[in-house]
């Protein structure tokens, strides 16, 4: 080696918010892709340096990154880390918490990298705790091929011997030697001008000298530059939640922890030169060569059904029994398909893959687990439709195979399956049962440091306010992912004027920037990946090492590191649309005894396509929000393939054309092709290219590429490099030859020669390369609006069972839940409040609308739900609070307050003020009875309890007000009214609703493509849009920046959700009269929807929201007007004396005639109470005994 000294201990910044040496990160983008950064590999070159060590604490996180860097600029990568030593690596007393000591182990061989992946793993999976840690037990049978170094002040080595404890460490020394080969392990000196350091190098030495090892010179490399030191400060202040002026624990006492050259190192070490050529030699032993490309491992599928049947065979005659399941028979045009595919998969090497997935989908299914149509390009597959992967006919679509697979571009398939939400892990353990626990993992994720947030970060440690953070942070772009460094003009193509201006003339956001631009983008911290797993032949850690997130295993290299090293990576996705589904098609079997089969019924249901061109699409799939509604209704959709298309077309860039597509629509006999194969291939999408697919299919039918080569095209296009573009244009007009690797080629014959003219071809290459990086896979878009449909088709004829279904699977989400309750209401459906003797633990459907589950309620316990629900079913309706109380002793009074609130106790009979009032006494008497029963100390009056009635402390019902706030403490939502509700046909001036910026439920994992993109594109089109809406203020603040000026910031709730509101400055002073709480309010104002902040409205004006009122004395007119008697039908006798308790609450002149249902024979009988007729009454009758089991008899 020609250089004089090599890194041997470095944090990068994998040792995450610790070691600040950067590897490789993104700082913009450019018209050829994104720019990178390789701060490392280039301060190693400028220095000279052609070696350096990676040893990261605890961790191989930065392995692949790290090898891959270096390797690209010459600089030869040793992979080692430093490990956590425990005494006993099992024991998790806290009393051993701080118990660790640090030591280096290099790996100079691919055995040595094996045991590091091991060790590694298992400090993770099996030492864990506080950090991953390892014993000398553990290691010593792992030493092959690994170098050791004794660390750093926090090795076993140095602690002994600050404790004035020489011959301990002497022995520890002697005890690491043994363990490693002979040479192989060194006494590591550090000298960071720390009188700890200074006072042990003299028996480091002496040591290394008494028991025959060498020793070896490093740096504790920390940052690259001197001047870092107070950067690798800031990061670990950001872990720590310490601003500057604070004292930093942890801190480093000097600014030594950089990345010294060697002129350096070899001086500060020039009275023991052998330790810097201690440094070469290790360098010249480590001879692993990380192979960064490798090819496939994917685990043979077996099986007892195939016999002596290989994989292709197996694959083969499942693909032929399937095909006559899904066609009427086999035709020519199937057979030719499907051989051509199955002969593709095999000649790739992929037929274990594809069945690998059928038996992990076919599981599924046997399980009643709800699996999705099919996501990606592999729903254009033939053979994967024909063996039940996906459930989209490829034939029937114009699918391409050749877009998921072909002989021409050899790379890995990728079938992305999408699951039941709630059942997903069903599915990971059926693998892993399947293949092996040690050969199934998931893959872990980086959470890293955007610019806006890392900003924010900085900002605090440096104890900047954040609403000034904030100010400073919003001159960026509000959506998308901004670089600092771009947005600063210093790179890129997208410098930010108004940020670039805050950096020149604003010293204090200048500091921060400039620190926050060198952590930007650093990992921060681990989870785990949504969808990945990985399914191995033999055990993952003989390929990559792994970590454990919680109880889950994972990889340490994360989803795109798993692909290039060769290891299967699988996608299993969630899609709650899939449960919403299922869900409603067994409510629908168990309520109406129908059998849902969309495999029977098609997808060409008139009456559905009338229901989404309506923009009714309320929790239809992909077409819920404002922007797709308008569009579905513009276009009005008359089959599947304009679902398909809409789908593809409603997306930043793509969504130019709608005009043009729906124009052409209306249009259709009359649209002009240059060719006959540009009508076959666009007639779909009224001459529109709309998908990926049709580019392909142009480029084969015209230009003469077979199918394989024309997505090398498309995929080369959407690259708009230059170069590529005027290469890739002259094979498309005039022919040639398409390179397809370094040993392949085709010939392709161009457009000229298929009859084209060269105007017209150069015109057809024009508005390809326009649209090509807009053009969407249709396989993907076929596949979602399958999901689309159902969910479209299930909302046309079972309107009630799916939103019921929508919204439990959404019960967690109060504010999911009110919209869709909202919507039900203003479809005329009833909402009947929770009520603890009709409520299920899901909402339900009552008559002719739905009762609130008791899951909906706060604080409710799933214990003390199934009790509730267990013990009703046992013993019948609950008589009174008392009752419920004593009977059910996992409830606790929060839980029951929680039910008061909620209405859910109305049923008993009594206001909730005075349950408010009397809960607490009647747990406490119920609890002690409870004990003298466990005591044995039964009475007369313990036996009697029950018939003693309770004692209240009654109280008149709280105001309207705080009854319906009380509700939206505990259910999230107002349940029996809303403060806004005499102003709901007030509205029609308004142009917006807090439901123009709900948040998408719906989970979009793919990687290939991403087709919920329409909340990103809805929120672009709002932001800073002025508008002008009505509401309450539900909460506020005034507050005083740092320059002295007042401002307020609040939330202000309409009928559909709530928004935060902000005011400044003029407006401030202008309206800060009108900040009152529970009153109705105009608000005017302009929307700011950062990406990194909630939704607000900066409010210019606020003014009284002021309407005519009908006069009470019209409404009681109202009410009572034409009726005498009320009918109520009882199906549980239990329930007559809650429902007189009630009664009695609203004298009048109105009669009441139960009809009560006992022993199978009814029973007509008036009760002595009369009342009068009210809205209140009828819904606290209606709560009790249901809606559908009221009637009001009128006069007339």
């Amino acid at each position: 080696m020609s250089c004089e000294f090599v890194h041997l201990h470095l944090h990068t910044e994998y040792s995450m918010l610790d070691g600040a040496v950067r590897l490789d990160y993104i700082i913009g983008s450019n018209e050829d892709g994104k720019i990178h950064s390789y701060p490392l590999a280039e301060a190693l070159k400028q220095d000279g340096q052609t070696a350096v060590a990676i040893t990261d604490h605890g961790n191989l996180y930065g392995v692949y990154n790290f090898v891959n860097t270096l390797k690209n600029k010459g600089i030869k990568p040793i992979i080692g880390s430093e490990f956590y030593v425990a005494p006993d690596m099992y024991d998790k007393r806290p009393e051993v918490l701080r118990q660790r000591d640090h030591l280096i182990l290099l790996a100079k061989s691919s055995v040595g990298y094996s045991n590091l992946m091991y060790l590694s793993s298992k400090s993770f999976i099996d030492g864990f705790y506080g950090k991953p840690r390892i014993d000398l037990e553990l290691l010593k049978g792992h030493t092959d091929g690994l170098i050791c170094l004794s660390a750093c002040l926090a090795g076993r080595i140095p602690r002994f011997l600050l404790q004035n404890d020489y011959e301990s460490a002497r022995e520890y020394a002697l005890k690491l030697k043994s363990m490693f080969e002979d040479g192989d392990f060194y006494i590591e000196l550090q000298d960071h001008s720390l009188k700890e350091e200074k006072a042990i190098l003299p028996q480091l030495v002496a040591i290394a000298k008494e028991i025959g090892v060498k020793v070896v010179a490093t740096n504790d490399v920390h940052y690259i530059k001197k001047e870092d030191a107070d950067l690798q400060d800031t990061m670990m202040r950001i872990t720590q939640g310490l601003k500057k002026s604070e004292v930093n624990p942890i801190a480093f006492e000097t600014q030594e922890f950089y990345l010294k050259s060697q002129a350096e190192m070899k001086e500060l070490f020039d009275w023991i030169p052998e330790a810097i050529e201690s440094t070469v030699e290790i360098a010249d032993k480590c001879q692993f060569d990380f192979v960064l490309k490798r090819n496939s491992i994917i685990p043979k599928y077996t099986n007892e059904e195939m016999g002596n049947r290989d994989e292709a065979q197996y694959l083969r005659d499942l693909a032929y029994e399937g095909v006559l399941k899904r066609y009427p028979s086999l035709t020519d045009e199937l057979k030719t398909r499907l051989d051509y595919e199955l002969g593709v998969i095999v000649q790739c090497g992929y037929a274990g893959y594809f069945l690998i997935v059928w038996d992990f989908v076919n599981q599924a299914k046997k399980m009643g687990i709800p699996v999705g149509p099919g996501r990606g390009s592999g729903v254009g597959s033939l053979v994967a439709y024909c063996i039940g992967i996906t459930d989209v006919d490829p034939i029937k679509y114009s699918l391409i195979f050749e877009r998921f697979l072909s002989t021409q571009r050899v790379s890995m398939p990728d079938f992305d399956i999408d699951f039941c939400f709630f059942r997903r892990g069903e599915i990971i353990d059926y693998v892993t049962q399947k293949y092996g626990k040690d050969n199934v993992a998931q893959i872990v994720a980086y959470s890293t440091m955007s610019a806006k947030a890392v900003i924010k970060d900085v900002a605090r440690v440096y104890d900047i306010p954040f609403q000034e953070a904030n100010k400073w942070v919003s001159t960026l772009p509000k959506l998308g992912k901004p670089f600092i460094g771009e947005s600063l003009g210093l790179w890129g193509k997208n410098p930010v004027p108004e940020f670039i201006a805050l950096y020149q003339t604003n010293e204090e956001a200048k500091k921060v920037i400039d620190v926050a631009l060198k952590l930007e983008g650093m990992p921060r911290q681990t989870s785990v990946h949504a969808a990945g797993v990985v399914i191995c032949p033999d055990p993952i850690v003989q390929h990559v090492p792994l970590q454990r997130n919680d109880d889950i295993i994972t990889t340490q290299f994360d989803k795109d590191q798993i692909e290039k090293v060769g290891l299967l990576k699988m996608d299993f996705l969630v899609l709650k649309t899939l449960t919403d589904i299922s869900d409603t098609i067994k409510l629908i079997k168990k309520d109406k005894g129908v059998d849902i089969d969309f495999h029977k019924l098609g997808y060409d249901d008139k009456e559905v396509f009338k229901l989404i061109a309506s923009g009714d699409c309320e929790a239809v799939f992909q077409l819920e929000s404002a922007g797709m509604k308008n569009f579905m209704a513009q276009l009005k959709p008359n089959g599947l393939e304009e679902i398909i298309a809409g789908i593809s077309l409603y997306r930043p860039g793509p969504k130019d054309f709608i005009p043009q597509f729906i124009k052409n629509k209306k249009n259709s006999e009359n649209i002009p092709y240059e060719h006959e194969v540009l009508k076959n291939v666009l007639k779909v999408t009224y001459g529109v290219i709309v998908y990926q697919e049709q580019v392909m299919q142009i480029a084969k039918d015209l230009a003469g590429f077979s199918l394989g080569g024309a997505d090398i095209l498309r995929r080369a296009i959407s690259k708009k490099k230059e170069d590529i573009l005027k290469a890739n244009e002259k094979l498309f007009i005039d022919g040639g030859v398409l390179k397809l690797d370094k040993d392949r080629e085709e010939q392709v014959t161009g457009c000229v020669k298929n009859g084209l003219s060269r105007q017209s071809a150069k015109n057809l290459w024009n508005v390809i390369v326009g649209f090509a990086s807009y053009a969407f896979n249709k396989s993907h878009a076929a596949a979602y609006a399958v999901v689309c449909y159902q969910t479209a088709y299930l909302k046309r004829y079972y309107p009630l069972h799916f939103i019921i279904s929508v919204i439990n699977n959404r019960i967690s989400s109060a504010d999911e839940v009110k919209h869709y309750i909202n919507y039900l209401k203003d479809k005329g459906y009833k909402i009947y409040p929770p009520d603890i003797n009709r409520s299920s633990e899901l909402f339900t459907i009552e008559g002719d609308g739905i009762r609130y589950g008791l899951k909906g309620i706060k604080n409710m316990g799933e214990a003390a739900m199934k009790s509730i629900l267990d013990e009703r079913q046992r013993g019948g309706a609950y008589k009174d609070i008392r009752d419920l109380v004593d009977r059910n002793s996992e409830i606790n009074k929060r839980m029951l307050e929680s039910l008061i609130k909620g209405g859910a106790l109305d049923c008993f009979g009594q206001t909730r003020a005075t349950l408010i009032a009397s809960y607490e006494q009647i747990v406490d008497s119920c609890a002690a009875a409870r004990k003298g029963a466990g005591s044995g100390q039964i009475s007369l009056f313990d036996e009697l309890i029950e018939d003693i009635p309770v004692k209240y402390t009654v109280l008149p019902e709280f105001d309207n007000i705080q009854k319906l706030n009380y509700e939206k403490e505990v259910l999230g939502m107002y349940a029996s009214g809303h403060p806004l509700d005499e102003y709901r046909g007030f509205t029609k001036n308004f142009n917006f609703s807090t439901a123009d910026v709900a948040a998408t439920d719906e989970e979009s994992d793919a990687e290939e493509v991403d087709v919920d993109v329409e909340n990103t594109s809805s929120l672009s089109a709002l932001n800073n849009k002025r508008v002008e809406f009505g509401g309450i203020i539900s909460s506020f603040e005034s507050r005083v920046s740092k320059s002295g000026n007042r401002f307020a910031i609040g939330k202000i709730d309409d009928f559909e959700g709530q928004i935060g509101f902000a005011m400044f400055g003029r407006s401030y002073e202008k309206n800060k009269g009108m900040l009152q709480t529970e009153t109705p309010v105009i608000v005017k104002g302009k929307l700011d929807l950062t990406v990194e902040s909630e939704p607000k409205v900066v409010i210019d004006e606020i003014s009284p929201w002021v309407i005519e009122k009908k006069s009470e004395a019209k409404k009681s007119d109202d009410a009572e007007k034409g009726t005498d008697i009320v009918y109520i039908k009882l199906d549980d006798k239990g329930l007559i004396n809650i429902l007189r308790n009630l009664l009695r609450r609203y004298p009048g002149d109105t009669k009441v005639i139960v009809q009560a249902v006992m022993n199978e024979k009814s029973y007509l009988y008036e009760l002595s109470e009369r009342i009068k007729i009210g809205d209140d009454v009828l819904s606290g009758v209606k709560n009790i005994v249901g809606g559908a089991n009221v009637k009001i008899k009128s006069k007339k």
